[in-house]
């Protein structure tokens, strides 16, 4: 029941920020979710027996969301060309050019913290464990600030959280009625290939459902002032179906890896701050995985 109830309250207001925050204070608040996913990240790594650079990591995360929103406040997106010898230009794009010097600044930053501890063996592993914390929870939840600024960002993020969130619940009580065979008993016993398949059917078919009636959805949003446009280029519905698909198989990933983490930690959870579900992380894990598939989809194919 808890945990329901904290469902309840959370997604009215997740879907107000997409819908009405500006992008800049949206990547803030992104960026403070990132903060703690992290955090909790590293607690998971500390339970396993590493000595992470704490204080390090979360500057770089924060530093990550500072970066977001200056994408087109400074024209980032743009690329920058470089004269080389020979007459001859390089064009090089100016945000994932600034991205990768964070990552790069924080994987040095991280080794130097950690030669300054006794513990060498406990230090170089958490080193790695700082860095990788940049990539799984700041550019994965990243790629949501990414994804808004685009024409139909909150109808695609919109989208993004029914599938996922579809997936979860269906997951979550198919298996507790109908779970019968394990799906990695080592990693997570709760998980079963039933409640699995329970997820893959109902995001294919709610997102599928979803996507189908983009423009009289486009247009509701548009009259409450989420969208500046009406409409979505039309997609095959083969496309959702497998774009869904894809979305759900990537998300059930990014929750067994997180299992995975929790498991070689011997913890339950990775923290305590959402009633019913555990830690941030816990409930975001799935959505790390899946909101970056979709931003490059968008990316790819435009709006």
């Amino acid at each position: 029941m808890k945990r329901v109830i904290t469902a309840m309250a959370l997604i009215p207001l997740v879907v107000a920020a997409v819908f009405w925050l500006p992008n800049w204070i949206f990547s803030l608040a992104t960026g403070a979710v990132a903060l703690i996913a992290a955090d909790e990240f590293l607690g998971i790594a500390e339970a396993a027996g590493f000595a992470p650079a704490r204080h390090v990591t979360l500057l770089f995360v924060a530093l990550m969301f500072v970066a977001f929103p200056l994408r087109s406040t400074l024209q980032l997106h743009e690329a920058q060309w470089l004269r080389l010898p020979g007459g001859m230009y390089w064009a090089t794009p100016r945000f994932p050019t600034l991205l990768l010097a964070l990552i790069i600044a924080c994987t040095f930053a991280a080794l130097a913290a950690g030669m300054r501890r006794t513990d060498l063996r406990a230090s170089f592993g958490g080193s790695a464990m700082s860095v990788l914390a940049i990539p799984y929870i700041a550019l994965t939840l990243g790629s949501l600030v990414l994804l808004k600024d685009t024409e139909f960002g909150p109808f695609l993020i919109l989208y993004l959280f029914i599938v996922v969130w579809s997936g979860d619940i269906f997951a979550y009580y198919a298996g507790r009625a109908f779970g019968r065979h394990k799906l990695a008993a080592r990693i997570s016993p709760g998980k079963s290939w039933e409640g699995a398949a329970a997820s893959f059917i109902s995001s294919v078919i709610l997102g599928s459902v979803f996507f189908h009636f983009a423009e009289p959805i486009t247009a509701a949003m548009f009259r409450i002032h989420a969208l500046t446009t009406v409409g979505t280029e039309p997609r095959a519905l083969s496309t959702i179906i497998g774009l869904s698909a894809v979305l759900n198989l990537v998300a059930q990933t990014g929750d067994l890896l997180e299992s995975f983490a929790k498991r070689a930690a011997g913890v339950k959870d990775s923290g305590t701050m959402v009633p019913g579900h555990g830690g941030v992380l816990d409930r975001i894990d799935a959505l790390l995985f899946a909101a970056p598939v979709l931003w490059y989809y968008a990316l790819v194919t435009g709006p």
